[in-house]
């Protein structure tokens, strides 16, 4: 049995990730609503492994730490994906690494994921990790790509641009859902543009 890979990633309207130190946009660029919240906290509430790359990790570390069992009852999303079983693809993480359920691999980021599709029961899911879901993208390994779209622009304090680095795709919309009147969840199935 193969498991699916899901690459999940926010962004803008016009296409970036994050923002910088200049932007105070806060999380979610200030748009989250209930509808929001609760489909993300039902689809961090089935059965999957998470698959990060270390940046992305260190992010995880920095942000959601401190959360607990108990920090469920007032921010679902976060709890439910820090205590989800979660491997990271890094050469650069060491020594005893704070994290419930964690597996550290190293070596070629597209070997490891072969192998876990292939022998996990369950679902794969990356959240944000841009490098790593570029070239895992670009070795036919991303089943599906499921892209939120806040309603901003920022063009003036816009970082990380979400696919600035990957390889030309044709996308086949297989989901779609507006949240709150006004954010975006678009799920595609990528093919390789030839």
């Amino acid at each position: 049995m193969t498991a699916t890979y899901t690459w999940d990633v926010f962004c803008t309207l016009d296409g970036y990730g994050s923002f910088t130190d200049d932007g105070d946009w806060g999380g979610y660029w200030g748009k989250q609503g209930p509808e929001f919240l609760s489909r993300r906290a039902d689809q961090y509430d089935q059965e999957q492994r998470l698959v990060l790359g270390a940046n992305t990790f260190r992010m995880f570390q920095h942000y959601l730490g401190s959360l607990t069992h108990e920090s469920e009852s007032s921010d679902p999303v976060n709890t439910r994906m820090k205590f989800l079983p979660t491997t990271v693809i890094s050469s650069t993480l060491d020594g005893p690494l704070e994290w419930p359920d964690l597996r550290v691999e190293e070596g070629d980021a597209a070997d490891i994921v072969a192998r876990l599709t292939s022998e996990s029961e369950r679902p794969l899911r990356s959240h944000g990790s841009l490098a790593l879901n570029w070239s895992l993208l670009a070795a036919g390994l991303v089943d599906r790509i499921q892209v939120t779209i806040f309603p901003v622009l920022s063009g003036l304090t816009g970082a990380a641009p979400v696919f600035a680095g990957a390889a030309d795709f044709d996308l086949e919309l297989i989901e779609s859902h507006t949240l709150d009147g006004r954010i975006q969840e678009l799920t595609y199935r990528p093919r390789r543009h030839r």
